[in-house]
């Protein structure tokens, strides 16, 4: 649970505290207890130039003060580091329907590039820069369909409805309707704002308000009014979750209100003649003040009368809880007979939050005892009688902000007769149960609506019951695990709690008795087999951290392999936490086989441009063209990948293939992915330099990196990689791999799942250790997949479930791939309890345990399938992320535009100039020539200003070339700092190049990246699960995710739905590609664990030969024409697309 306060001001907007600025904004967050702050007025670019100078990303969407920026804090704890989150209010005054609307809206935004990109299009309407808060003669309906064209996922909320001035609903200048307002875009308006003087009860008296989320804001104008009013969200911190809470209201908990009557507009009234009126006695008075004859304010308690159709005290059945506070330093003032804006006062406030905690805590949380001694019985008294709601309240009208009172001076002075009674004196036994009230905070408290109030358990507390498991220490209890046999196979299964079981001895960092065996290995060479979900990652960072700490291993000494660049990232992050920081893991040298060998080469001057895919293809094209090959580009480079591993060819080639094809690949200055690991092959066994083969010192000195050597996913290494691990690891202390054989699944790329065996035969004295506790899958997943696995070659399979029984493996049966898509997305809209209102209210009775988008995943073979249920996610309106290559990149354009990009961050890779000039401008050889030429006479090693000037004399006044070389000065200086996505855009408009279906593609892959070298690095480099594209350009973290069976593997799923697991898909089948059973019977294995707790296996009337493996008895079957919702079935419908 955390607070947010979305809606405040900066100190560009009129009548607002110069104090508001970053810093300021995020040390009283800390002292208000707020978690989550909108930004205010992005509008304005002085204030975002400032949020981007201050402000760095955190979670999706979010955004964190800088460090340096911090603003030290004694009173405040240090840890808290409040989010910001892009936000701002636009005044709207415009006429309809006859009249003069005033109407102010807030706008969030899922970060500050949408904040520019809106910004410039609402600077084309009217003046954005005088003021914060921009007035616009903008019609609201207008504002919001700009807001969606700009930025589709902008939360847009109507602000402070009932303000009689400048709102939805105002007296003077508002809309008897929501309808009114927005006509036709109504429908993508989901929350209002209540404003400061209504709460929701109020609210609830109007029916036509009732499909719509009410939050509340503070509308700070200074850092001490923040918090005012707020939103209580019980949901994860991000853009994506905020969304849901605020438009869906999927963790939208409650709000934090200010008592209505202390709001400026709460009755009618006239300010100047001190006249305050209910509604009854304005409607008496004809709506003109009685002292000066002018026309009286209406309140929001008179407006609100006039468009309810409810009575006073109405309670709505789906009214949300909400507690009405006031803030400390009036409760201290009211209690203590002085004022809020004194010295004492705030003296007292800073003491009370340096004792206690944040302002909130105190105000909703702290036990009444702790209170007593940090403040007194008058404050204790105050807050008592404000979370019960006893206080008497004196309305605002006319701008005039409304008091409460809670403690009157004579009540004051009795307490204040009473306080010798208590400093010097407390019972033990009061101080013991204060301790214990303030370990269970929150609990039972009678918030000031008088309902009762939320109350969060304790955080990551798993009681362990029959048959659980105790997840922070990752070991088995014995009292709650048996092992039963399934054809061999080890499997958990819930059983009684066995008294006389002893407890399973404790190991440092939550290893159990395997993993720490492993971890503390002192043999040479170790080779760990850990199945699925048995702790590899852990047991690995863990060896890492064991040598570092325990045994003193030098780290620059250390060198850990891993399958994917994501998997090294995340490496390091996780070994940065366990040895405290960055300084520390630096010095490892941490990444794939591919990545490690480029960086050698280059330590070593030697200039490698390597050859991408689709380069690759072309120079095997040629290849073809020359030798009359009956195969196709694709498989040519197989076959020769094959052969450079030392493996038979599955063609016929002629003596001289391979030759043609370096030929080819040497005239471009290239080097495809094999001969990069060879070349360092050849580079250590001619002592570093494979030219003239003379010993180089340097090398030596580079290969002690590789002292302590540790490989992940072992089991998918080909030759060229095994005969690098065994140079790396010649001569030193240790060889550490990890791994399993029966998830071994790039056999087409020279793997073997035979890989443990050879490295016994190779070394003397191998460790063999198994990991067999499994802690990610429930035993109904692990039952279905363990015989599948062992019909496999090899001994019987061990996996202990570590998980409590969960839910049947479900077989369903699809008429076809789309009945298959329907259903998946149907499955997942009820899963999450509804993408919209109509769904959330249909599920909301029949799906227990609400998932989120992230909670699911789902596989198939072959990428070919993943367009139907792209399509089918896309009409259910469900947002998903694709994992893995896809067909796209060998689009003309989508390679000219990249080749572009490299080429200007590497004017040496020639044949990036070439394929740019030629898929983009279509210049022939010629002209092609006579640019490199241009480059080759000038010694072109980098682009940079000055070459640009001297290249700009020899290459401008050529006509031809002149469209390119403009694109050269026009991108060259952001190539390095600006986003990809935004890069991409902007080419492609600059060189008015129309958006196709492959360059959609492309700038969604390119909006998960955030630059221009690292997104060409990994679609260089990066392995299948490195590879993503969002649905959308504008990417959201709570997303569905779609890949291939080989993506998956490493990663895991609450929720996984296997498709299409029918005969000639799984195993795959092709004319080109012959299946490999016991390959394809462990790719299927590796999905199925890819599932933490359900597993929905989708086949067709002729399913996989594999299907027949699981034992009857371990899954649910059914067909997908019919979803269990309850006890409910539905039919679902394929004219639903």
């Amino acid at each position: 649970m955390y607070i947010a306060d979305l809606h405040i001001h900066s100190k560009y907007s009129r009548a607002t505290s110069r104090d508001c600025e970053p810093e300021a904004l995020d040390l009283w967050s800390r002292r208000k207890g707020i978690d989550l702050l909108g930004t205010g007025d992005f509008t304005h670019p002085a204030w975002r130039a400032q949020l981007n100078a201050k402000l760095e990303p955190a979670e999706d969407g979010l955004y964190v003060l800088k460090e340096e920026y911090r603003i030290s804090d004694e009173i405040t704890s240090g840890e808290k580091k409040p989010r910001f989150v892009i936000s701002g209010e636009i005044s709207s005054i415009y006429k309809k329907n006859g009249k003069t609307r005033k109407v102010h809206n807030l706008i969030l935004l899922p970060g500050l590039e949408a904040a520019e990109a809106l910004s410039c299009k609402l600077e084309t309407v009217g003046n954005i820069h005088s003021d914060g808060r921009p007035i616009l003669g903008l019609d609201s309906r207008d504002l919001l369909e700009i807001t969606l064209d700009i930025c589709p996922e902008a939360i847009f909320i109507p602000a402070h409805i009932w303000t009689p001035h400048f709102s939805l609903f105002g007296a003077f200048s508002g809309f008897d309707t929501i309808e009114e307002c927005f006509e036709d875009l109504t429908p993508h308006i989901h929350a209002l704002e209540t404003g400061l003087s209504s709460d929701p009860p109020m609210n609830w008296r109007v029916s036509a308000l009732d499909g719509y989320q009410l939050v509340s804001n503070s509308d700070a104008h200074s850092p001490g009014k923040l918090g005012r009013e707020a939103n209580l969200l019980d949901t994860e911190l991000g853009y994506t979750h905020l969304s849901r809470a605020i438009q869906q209201g999927q963790g939208l908990a409650g709000t934090l209100e200010f008592f209505p009557e202390e709001g400026k507009y709460h009755l009618d009234g006239h300010r100047k003649c001190n006249l305050s009126l209910n509604p009854s006695e304005t409607a008496a008075y004809g709506g003109k003040c009685p002292v000066c004859g002018k026309k009286i304010t209406i309140g929001v308690l008179h407006r609100v009368e006039e468009l309810a159709d409810r009575e006073e005290g109405f309670v709505s059945e789906n009214g949300r809880h909400y507690e009405s506070l006031v803030p400390l330093t009036e409760v201290i003032a009211a209690s203590t007979g002085k004022s809020s804006g004194s010295a004492k006062v705030a003296a007292e406030y800073e003491s009370m939050l340096g004792k206690l905690g944040s302002e909130f805590s105190i105000l909703r949380d702290i036990p009444l005892e702790d209170i007593r001694r940090a403040a007194g019985p008058c404050v204790e008294e105050g807050i008592k009688r404000l979370r019960s709601g006893d206080v008497t309240r004196i309305p605002g009208y006319d701008g005039e902000y409304g008091t409460v009172m809670i403690v009157n001076k004579d009540e004051i002075d009795e307490l204040y007769g009473q306080i010798s009674l208590f400093e010097n004196y407390m019972e033990p036994a009061a101080e013991t149960a204060a301790s214990q009230a303030s370990d269970n905070e929150g609990s039972g408290i009678i918030a000031a609506s008088g309902r009762p109030r939320l109350s969060e358990g304790p955080e990551n507390n798993m009681s362990v019951t029959e048959g659980s498991v105790d997840r922070s220490t990752g070991n088995e209890e014995a009292s709650g695990m048996r092992a039963t046999g399934i054809k061999g196979s080890l499997l958990a299964a819930e059983a009684k709690k066995s008294e006389s079981s002893a407890a399973l001895p404790k190991f440092p960092d939550g290893l159990n008795q395997e993993q720490y065996d492993a971890v503390t290995a002192a043999d040479p060479v170790v080779a760990v087999i850990a199945g699925p979900g048995t702790g590899k990652t852990k047991t690995l960072v863990s060896r890492i951290a064991w040598l570092v700490k325990e045994q003193q291993v030098d780290p620059s000494r250390i060198t850990a392999v891993t399958f994917t660049n994501k998997a090294a990232a995340e490496m390091r992050t996780r070994l940065e936490k366990e040895l405290g920081g960055k300084r520390a893991v630096r010095p490892m040298t941490i990444g794939t086989f591919h990545s490690i060998c480029l960086n050698l080469l280059k330590s070593r001057k030697r200039e490698v441009v390597l050859a991408d895919e689709y380069q690759c293809r072309d120079a095997a094209e040629q290849v073809i063209r020359q030798t009359g090959l009956k195969l196709r580009p694709a498989q040519l480079v197989q076959e020769i990948s094959r052969l450079k591993n030392g493996l038979a060819s599955e063609h016929i080639l002629p003596d001289n293939t391979i030759a043609l094809y370096q030929e080819q690949l040497e005239r471009e200055g290239l080097m495809d992915f094999d001969d990069l690991l060879l070349q360092v092959l050849k580079m250590i066994d001619a002592g570093g330099n494979p030219d003239n083969q003379i010993s180089d010192p340097d090398m030596e000195q580079a290969l002690l990196s590789f002292s302590y050597l540790l490989v992940d996913e072992y089991q998918d290494i080909n030759n060229i990689q095994y005969q690098l691990v065994r140079a790396w690891a010649k001569g030193h202390e240790s060889l550490f791999v990890i791994g399993d054989p029966d998830q071994s699944i790039y056999g087409f790329r020279g793997s073997n799942a035979e890989c443990f065996h050879l490295l016994k035969e190779q070394f003397a004295h191998v460790r063999d250790i198994r990991l067999t506790r499994n802690y990610r899958s429930a035993p109904e997943i692990l039952s279905c997949a363990l015989p599948v696995i062992n019909r496999n070659p090899g001994e019987n399979r061990i996996l202990i479930a570590q998980q409590p029984s969960g839910i049947p493996v479900s077989l369903l049966t699809a008429e076809s791939d789309l009945s298959e898509g329907i259903f998946i997305a149907k499955e997942i809209n009820r899963m999450t309890g509804g993408i919209d209102m109509l769904d959330a209210q249909q599920y909301a009775i029949h799906t227990d345990k609400p998932r989120s988008f992230q909670d699911i995943a789902i596989l198939y073979r072959t990428h070919r399938q993943a367009k139907v249920l792209e399509s089918c996610l896309r009409k259910e309106g469900i947002p998903y992320v694709v994992t893995g290559r896809d067909d796209f990149l060998a689009d003309e354009t989508v390679r000219g535009v990249l080749a572009f990009f490299r080429f200007l961050l590497n004017p040496e890779d020639e044949a990036s100039v070439k394929i740019c000039l030629k898929n983009v401008w279509n210049y022939d050889d010629g002209l092609i020539g006579e640019f490199l030429d241009v480059l080759r006479q000038n010694q072109v090693k980098e682009l940079d200003a000055r070459q640009l000037r001297k290249l700009d004399s020899q290459l401008s006044p050529a006509l031809e070339l002149a469209s390119c070389w403009q694109m050269v000065r026009l991108f060259l200086p952001t190539v390095r700092r600006e986003k990809p996505a935004s890069l991409i855009d902007k080419w492609l408009e600059a060189n008015e190049i129309g958006m196709s279906e492959p360059l959609r593609r492309l700038l969604n892959m390119a909006v998960l990246h955030k630059d221009m070298p690292e997104f060409l690095q990994t679609l260089l480099l990066g392995q299948e699960g490195d590879l993503q594209r969002s649905a959308d350009k504008v990417y959201a973290s709570g997303a569905v995710t779609l890949m291939t069976l080989h993506g998956s593997k490493g990663l895991e799923f609450p929720v996984v739905f296997l498709c299409g697991v029918k005969k000639g898909c799984l195993p795959y089948e092709s004319v080109t590609h012959p299946a490999d059973p016991d390959e394809e019977r462990r790719l299927f294995y590796v999905g199925m664990t890819r599932a933490r707790e359900e597993l929905i296996i989708l086949t067709s009337r002729e399913p996989s030969e594999f299907l027949e493996d699981i034992p009857e008895g371990c899954v649910e079957k059914g067909d997908v024409h019919k979803r269990k919702d309850g006890n409910a079935m539905e039919q679902l419908s394929l004219f639903d697309l």
